[in-house]
């Protein structure tokens, strides 16, 4: 996807990653990541579909209370490279009304269905001063449920210092993700990891610049 400047992890050399969960907020599994976060005392980014906002309005707005950053992931989770413009634009437009509406502040980052970019769609998210936001451990594929072990060691071979990781909150069982996760935080906290929002790792990296 050249030319769509998606960052798929952040160029500090401090020790922190940052966990992503798309596709919520869900009643179920939104709430027991939210779990393992506050008992680890860590912030995650949920880059949330806008149509799940309306469905789940109380869960995005505790994701937003308990200090995790809420990004874009479009209101329909569609193919973003196949829609005109106006359309691409109208999902943006549509989710980031909602995200404002439970978060007070408007969302920062943007991470497109199935990592779908082109040019256009850059230009668009361009026009709402998001960074497009992909991820370093695709290979663990957590949404085809392919074992918990799987997603550990996937995660684990892309983890270092600005890694940012995908997973799934929202669409079928994400049991298999909620365990995963729980091993992995435990595991890179550990290690020494901070685990910080995609803003705050991206706040790490202008600094690291300067």
């Amino acid at each position: 996807m050249p030319g769509t400047g998606m960052i798929h992890h952040g160029s500090t050399e401090r020790k922190a990653v940052a966990f992503t969960f798309d596709d919520g907020p869900n009643p179920v599994y939104t709430p027991q990541i939210l779990d393992l976060f506050r008992q680890a005392g860590a912030k995650a980014t949920f880059y949330m579909i806008g149509s799940q906002i309306e469905s789940n309005p109380k869960v995005a707005k505790a994701v937003h209370e308990q200090g995790h950053e809420i990004g874009n992931h479009t209101f329909t989770h569609p193919h973003l490279s196949e829609l005109p413009e106006k359309a691409c634009f109208d999902e943006l437009a549509r989710t980031e009304a909602l995200i404002e509406e439970a978060a007070g502040t408007k969302p920062q980052t943007f991470r497109p269905p199935y990592l779908d970019c082109n040019e256009q769609v850059a230009g668009v998210s361009a026009g709402f001063g998001y960074a497009i936001i992909g991820a370093v451990n695709s290979a663990a594929r957590d949404w085809e449920q392919p074992g918990v072990q799987h997603i550990i060691d996937k995660t684990r071979e892309a983890a270092k210092p600005g890694s940012i990781f995908v997973f799934h909150d929202g669409f079928g069982d994400r049991s298999q993700t909620v365990e995963a996760v729980r091993a992995l935080i435990a595991e890179l906290t550990a290690e020494g990891y901070e685990l910080v929002t995609v803003s705050e790792l991206l706040n790490l990296n202008a600094r690291h610049e300067a």
